[in-house]
């Protein structure tokens, strides 16, 4: 079992940064690949980013591709989700997700709370 906590989330202006945090625990979490996904009111949920286990790989929705950047701290059971340049449609609830990297959400089996992102114009 898995347990996943996001933190950092607020509010911020358009061309402004956040950075997300995901702690978790559990006595592999980690070799799981770590996933960030969001939803905004009325939309389906999509696909973010998501890194290896090793870190060595990582793979971006292409609308967030340079202005976005995962990170993880496997001795901290941590992981980061570093966003700049954000922009108002960036504005989503994002969740951190634990299993195998890749843009379905099927492929993770354990899913965090939420934290809220608002970007303003």
């Amino acid at each position: 079992q898995v347990q996943l906590v996001e933190s950092g989330g607020g509010l911020v202006q358009a061309g402004g940064s956040l950075r997300l945090s995901c702690a978790a625990s559990g006595r592999t979490s980690s070799s799981y690949a770590m996933g960030w996904f969001r939803q905004a009111p009325g939309k389906e949920r999509e696909f973010v980013s998501c890194i290896g286990w090793s870190a060595s790989s990582t793979l971006y929705k292409n609308s967030v591709k340079g202005r976005f950047t995962v990170s993880r701290d496997n001795a901290k059971n941590t992981v980061y989700l570093q966003m700049n340049s954000l922009k108002p449609e960036d504005t989503a609830v994002y969740h951190c997700a634990a299993g195998s990297c890749g843009a379905l959400a099927s492929n993770y089996g354990y899913w965090g709370q939420g934290t809220q992102v608002t970007v303003s114009s």
